[in-house]
C-alpha cells in the first residue's frame, strides 16, 4: 500500500508482547503500524509518522498516556483510543477529558480493537478539497443563539470567538445541530458519530457532551445550546 494512502496506526504500550500482538492484527487488516513503548518516544514518532489513530496505553514510562494525549492534541487531530488496565470510571473519564476519542479496558480482544479502529477511520479525518462544491458545502453556517457552526469548514464560534473542538466533539455537535429540535438518544448519537458497528459503553456520549458544553460555556443546569432530555438523551435549541 502506498504510504500516502496507507492508514497509519501508532501503537503505544510498554508491554512489548501485547503491543506486538495488537500490531500484528492491525497489519493483517491492512494498516501501517508503528510501535512505541515509551511516552516521549510516542510523541516524537507521532510528529514523524502523522498517524491516523494512536492506540495509547495509560501507564507508560517517561510520559504517561494522559500526558501523551495532551501533547498530541497540541499538534495532531488523530483519533486516540486509550487503553487502561484499571476499570474504574475515573480513569476512563479523565482519559477522555484530555482528548481521547474512545477507551478499551484490558484485557481486551485485539479483533475488537481492530474493528473499532476501522470504524473510526470510516469517518473523514479532515474535510478534503473537492473539485466542485456540493450544496451542503455552500450551505450557510448553522446558528443557535450566538453559537455558529460552519459544517463545511468545521469551525465553531460563540459570540464571534472561535471554539477549539476535537474532531469527535465537533462531530457530536454537528449531529445534534443537523436537527436541532430532535431529541437524540445515546444510541442514535453513537450511530451518527462513531458508526452503527461501534460497541462499548454508550455513556461515552455523556463524556463528550460534557466536553462540548464546557468549551461552549454552556451550563447544563441552564443550557443555552445543548439540553438534556430526561429519559431520552440530548437535543439542541432553547427550552421552548
Amino acid at each position: 500500500m502506498d504510504r500516502d494512502t496507507a492508514r497509519r496506526v501508532l501503537v503505544v504500550d510498554d508491554e512489548e508482547p501485547l503491543a506486538a500482538l495488537v500490531a500484528g492484527y492491525l497489519e493483517r487488516a491492512g494498516f501501517e503500524v508503528t510501535l512505541a513503548h515509551d511516552g516521549q518516544v510516542a510523541v516524537d514518532l507521532a510528529r514523524q509518522v502523522d498517524p491516523d489513530v494512536v492506540v495509547l496505553d495509560l501507564g507508560l514510562p517517561t510520559l504517561d498516556g494522559l500526558e501523551v494525549c495532551r501533547v498530541l492534541r497540541t499538534f495532531s487531530d488523530c483519533y486516540v483510543v486509550m487503553l487502561t488496565a484499571r476499570a474504574d470510571e475515573v480513569d476512563k473519564l479523565v482519559g477522555l477529558r484530555v482528548g481521547a476519542d474512545d477507551y478499551v479496558t484490558k484485557p481486551f480482544s485485539p479483533r475488537e480493537l481492530v474493528a473499532r479502529v476501522d470504524v473510526m477511520l470510516r469517518r473523514p479525518r479532515r474535510p478534503a478539497a473537492a473539485p466542485m462544491p456540493s450544496a451542503a458545502d455552500e450551505a450557510p453556517p448553522r446558528s443557535i443563539g450566538d453559537l455558529e457552526i460552519d459544517v463545511a469548514g468545521r469551525e465553531v464560534r460563540v459570540g464571534g470567538a472561535p471554539v477549539e473542538l476535537t474532531r469527535t466533539e465537533f462531530d457530536v455537535l454537528q449531529a445534534l445541530s443537523a436537527r436541532p429540535r430532535l431529541a437524540f438518544s445515546r444510541r442514535q448519537l453513537i450511530e451518527a458519530v462513531w458508526g452503527d458497528n461501534w460497541v462499548g459503553d454508550e455513556h461515552l456520549v455523556d463524556v463528550h457532551i460534557g466536553h462540548v458544553r464546557r468549551k461552549l460555556g454552556d451550563d447544563a443546569d441552564r443550557p443555552r445550546f445543548i439540553r438534556t432530555v430526561r429519559g431520552v438523551g440530548y437535543r439542541m435549541g432553547d427550552g421552548q
